[in-house]
């Protein structure tokens, strides 16, 4: 297991009028676990100084894996997490045999195909090296760009959301696949030829989206926050919802997370 990283929280900003909502009288702090980078400063600079206002303590817990989590959500020293698509969290939730459920989408930083040693994709050649996550659901997501991309083509006997390397049925490219843990990709590019980099792992890196070769278009993989089944009718849940959902929170997110893909509700 990887190990989870413990940050102080950083100076809160206040971004307009706090909606008024109902505090749960018996829940006095909000756990909220997230990949580092952007899901961590949306928590930090708009959804804690929300959550604070109302009365909570919100504690921030960063994670540099996706693996720990949901565990830790599952097994309570968490309350809520935020860093997943429901693709992933389904497949994680049945292979884990966990109970937890997604309330509210998040804006989310598009997959993208990152140069490496080459700076254009029509540099590609055969023996190219491509650098893809090594977690089930985000190296399915790679695998769809590049079929997109007209590198590769999946067996059609397989569901798309769950590819692998070895259901490439043919590499019309030639492409050596490199697979890597997705917070390595960033500084995996002085060693491939072309990188595929998720949304946070790239902001975080601070590699624009606007660098990007090629962008995932989908709305299937934009991310969610989730809590345990059990709790997603509790009071502090829906406060939490609406902080998410606040005008407060998309006006800032739609300045601060330019090129995100915002969630579909909000119209943006």
């Amino acid at each position: 297991m990887r190990r989870t990283l413990l940050k102080l929280p950083l100076l809160a900003l206040a971004f307009g009028a706090f909606p008024v909502l109902a505090v749960d009288a018996d829940k006095k702090e909000i756990v909220i676990g997230t990949t580092v980078g952007d899901f961590a400063d949306m928590v930090t600079e708009s959804i804690k100084p929300q959550l604070e206002a109302l009365g909570y303590k919100v504690k921030l817990v960063e994670f540099t894996d996706y693996v720990m989590p949901n565990l830790a959500l599952a097994e309570g020293a968490l309350d809520v997490n935020c860093f997943q698509h429901q693709p992933y969290l389904e497949t994680f939730s049945k292979d884990r045999g966990l109970e937890l459920s997604p309330v509210t989408q998040v804006p989310t930083g598009p997959m993208g195909v990152y140069a490496g040693r080459q700076d254009s994709l029509e540099q590609i050649k055969r023996g190219s090296t491509v650098a893809i996550p090594n977690d089930p659901t985000n190296q399915a997501r790679a695998l769809l760009m590049l079929e997109d991309l007209g590198w590769i083509t999946l067996r059609d006997d397989i569901d798309p959301l769950r590819a692998s390397e070895f259901d490439v049925a043919e590499n019309l490219k030639g492409i050596k696949l490199v697979v890597l843990e997705a917070a390595q990709l960033p500084r995996s590019r002085q060693d491939v030829d072309f990188a595929v980099i998720n949304g946070n792992y790239a902001a975080s890196s601070g590699i624009a989206f606007s660098e990007g070769l090629f962008l995932e278009r989908s709305y299937d993989f934009i991310n969610w926050v989730v809590v345990r089944s059990e709790d997603k009718d509790k009071s502090f849940v829906q406060d939490v919802v609406n902080a998410y959902n606040a005008e407060a929170f998309k006006d800032y997110a739609v300045k601060r997370f330019e090129g995100y893909k915002y969630p579909e509700s909000w119209g943006r």
